[in-house]
């Protein structure tokens, strides 16, 4: 079996990761550019001040990605490049940028699939409460807005937020991203329904200017799975799939929260300050979200939480592997010895990828799905001058069998989108772990080369997987 003629080939980067120029040009502060400077907080005092500089070098970039094939190119915009505080005056400069990064892709035939906010806001805004002030809601809608208007004519492929429950989770239970707040439930509810509510809102604008594209948000895809079949484990299992998955996926395709969570939070004490005009907005956006986005990199397998004392967050169990009770203590995940791990401890499975999309399905039925993200984390060999990224190839390889055999069972699947195009700045890692098909050479210059990833996945293309 061939790929469908309408499913895209495509690879991901992130504003912050690639970008750099972090104050150049007009450019206003992100959290990001704040938060990464504070000693102790990224591996090695890394930061996206230059990153890999495609913000000076986007022209050979793409001219790369042409070169590979590539049929689309997932990028996100930076909000305080095109409005430095937040909210006002709109930055010219930063328009012209991404008005040129377009382009750029159009010239070649590459498809723009453009990500509002990957997790840089406006650091004015981040001072005055972030996603936990309603004003951040406002000020989200009215970039959105300003997006649409400068390139929606040729941009017909829109997410609003890429992994809320990262940036949420991150930054008010565990502490390791901004504003590094530990084991605060009220806000992390807070932050997490106010996102969903502007999502919501950007949607009802969206449709409202008629520009005949397609909109949605892309989710963290780790479906729960329990280790074994004891009741206690079954169970705690139940209970991650409704605060993991339930809790984001059901606003954005049901139109409203999960009764079990809701239930659950309010004991707790954490339910959101919601209104009823922002939970009815949410309802009736759920029909006009065309699609889901997936950054699936493992399953979680879970277990029944008898861990009584507080774990620790560190930088480096806050970044995937498992090992972390969750934030009410119910379940824990954990690492079976019968499992393939990455160098980073996260479980390699596709299988339980092809397991996770039957669940969707199941819960939410024809949903148009795009994975907007996947792809492994390594550090690369280079053997006589060659990078030879083998087991990247394998990876991949096995995920996109695992996305044609989904196809094949009538999971609506459109598009497929590797993590990373391109090596890049890692959050909190900085770049000593690699995930691109392009490797960039710090010691030279930022000199691109072409990995053997490369090669692989533009014969990908070209055959339309025929051969996985």
């Amino acid at each position: 079996m061939k790929f469908p003629k309408d499913f895209l080939f495509g690879a991901a980067s992130a504003s912050y990761q690639v970008e750099g120029a972090w104050n150049e040009d007009g450019k206003g502060l992100s959290n990001w550019d704040v938060f990464s400077k504070i000693p102790g907080k990224t591996f090695e005092g890394t930061n996206g001040d230059v990153a890999v500089d495609h913000y000076h070098r986007y022209k050979e970039d793409i001219k790369l990605m042409a070169e590979m094939g590539l049929e689309s190119y997932r990028f996100s915009i930076s909000w305080p490049r095109i409005i430095p505080n937040g909210v006002g005056e709109v930055n010219q400069k930063g328009l012209e940028f991404y008005n040129n990064v377009i382009d750029e892709c159009l010239k070649y035939g590459i498809v723009p699939f453009v990500t509002l906010y990957h997790w840089d806001l406006p650091q004015v805004l981040e001072e005055k409460g972030g996603w936990t002030n309603k004003e951040t809601v406002d000020a989200f809608v009215k970039y959105a807005e300003v997006c649409f208007n400068a390139f929606g004519d040729r941009v017909k492929h829109w997410i609003t937020f890429n992994e809320t429950v990262v940036f949420c989770a991150l930054g008010y239970l565990a502490g390791a991203h901004p504003p590094a707040i530990v084991g605060d439930g009220k806000k992390y509810f807070q932050a997490t329904h106010n996102v969903f509510t502007a999502h919501a809102r950007s949607i009802e604008l969206y449709k409202s200017l008629k520009q005949y594209g397609e909109i949605g948000i892309t989710h963290v895809f780790s479906p729960a799975f329990s280790v074994d079949e004891n009741p206690e484990n079954i169970e705690a299992t139940m209970h991650a799939r409704e605060v993991d998955t339930h809790w984001y996926y059901d606003p954005i395709l049901k139109g409203e929260y999960p009764e079990y969570v809701v239930k659950h939070i309010e004991k707790l004490g954490f339910t959101p300050d919601w209104t009823e005009e922002e939970l009815a907005v949410i309802k009736r956006a759920a029909d006009k979200n065309d699609f889901i986005g997936l950054n699936y990199y493992q399953p979680q397998r879970v277990m029944k939480n008898d861990v009584s004392e507080e774990v620790e967050r560190t930088r480096e169990n806050s970044t995937g592997a498992p090992g972390n009770p969750s934030f009410d203590g119910v379940y824990k995940t954990v690492m079976m010895d019968d499992k393939k791990y990455t160098k980073w401890g996260w479980e390699i499975s596709p299988e339980g990828f092809l397991a996770g999309l039957r669940l969707l399905k199941e819960r939410y039925g024809d949903v148009k799905m795009y994975i907007t993200e996947n792809g492994l984390g390594d550090e690369d060999p280079i053997i006589e001058d060659e990078i030879v990224d083998i087991p990247r190839i394998k990876y991949i390889e096995e995920h996109l069998s695992a996305v044609k055999m989904a196809i094949q069972e009538g999971i609506n699947m459109k598009g497929y989108y590797a993590w990373s195009v391109i090596d890049l700045l890692s959050w909190l890692n900085g770049y000593k772990k690699q995930y691109g098909f392009i490797y960039v050479d710090h010691k030279n210059n930022l000199e691109r080369k072409k990995k053997a990833s490369f090669h692989w996945y533009k014969n990908v293309i070209e055959t339309r997987g025929e051969e996985l």
